[in-house]
């Protein structure tokens, strides 16, 4: 795994209202925390973040953050939470965790499915993708880009659990169930629960678009 380079600016003024002034000039406030380290507040450059970004995407993001300062220094970090405006545009607040090479951490990596399903194919079913993330346990090294699943053979009423990804010894998926990750659905069950589907998710849209710049504000302390 190759570190990414990005860098950052130490801040000492902090507060809602510099959060605002900070992203009016076109940068990101941002805080660096960890385990063996007193909180940092830094600002991000907003088009060298957003190529990062658009490039990598944001799970399993690990990164060599460069900071200038009085004291400038070097942390390895993980991305751990990025705040958006309710359009999904601007960027509002990013979290960074530092983190120990050798030490195992948790991460969300993106599932990707590869292959055609012949009950889709040939049966004229649905792939019904349940889990389109999935947590992982393991040295930041060792952090998989993407989790392929083939489903290839699976036919009207298969399905994938958890329990058949297998990402080799270094790789742990921490759960309790054994929960299922996709599976083929008969054509009129598809549609129906598609349906239902989209309309939770415009729910939570809604719901989250009411409350992102405040949580974001909230994330810089009062002076």
């Amino acid at each position: 795994m190759d570190l990414i380079k990005l860098n950052a600016t130490q801040r000492m003024i902090r507060g809602k209202g510099a959060a605002r002034k900070i992203r009016r000039e076109k940068m990101i406030p941002a805080v660096v925390y960890g385990p063996k380290m007193t909180p940092l507040s830094v600002s991000l450059d907003t088009s060298e973040f957003d190529k990062i970004i658009r490039d990598q995407g944001t799970s399993g993001l690990f990164l060599n953050l460069k900071i200038q300062g009085d004291a400038p220094q070097t942390k390895v970090v993980m991305l751990k939470e990025l705040q958006m405006d309710p359009f999904g545009i601007e960027y509002l607040h990013a979290d960074f965790q530092q983190i120990d090479m050798d030490t195992q951490v948790t991460v969300s990596v993106p599932v990707e499915i590869v292959g055609t399903s012949i009950g889709v194919k040939d049966g004229g079913g649905m792939l019904q993708i349940i889990r389109r993330e999935l947590e992982v346990i393991c040295k930041p090294a060792d952090t998989p880009d993407k989790i392929e699943i083939d489903v290839t053979a699976l036919d009207i009423g298969d399905a994938v659990h958890v329990e058949d990804i297998d990402l080799g010894d270094a790789v742990q998926i921490p759960h309790d169930v054994n929960f299922t990750m996709l599976t083929v659905v008969p054509p009129d069950m598809g549609e129906e629960e598609e349906e239902v589907a989209e309309e939770d998710e415009l729910l939570d849209e809604e719901e989250m678009a009411e409350t992102a710049e405040d949580d974001a504000d909230s994330a810089e302390p009062a002076e």
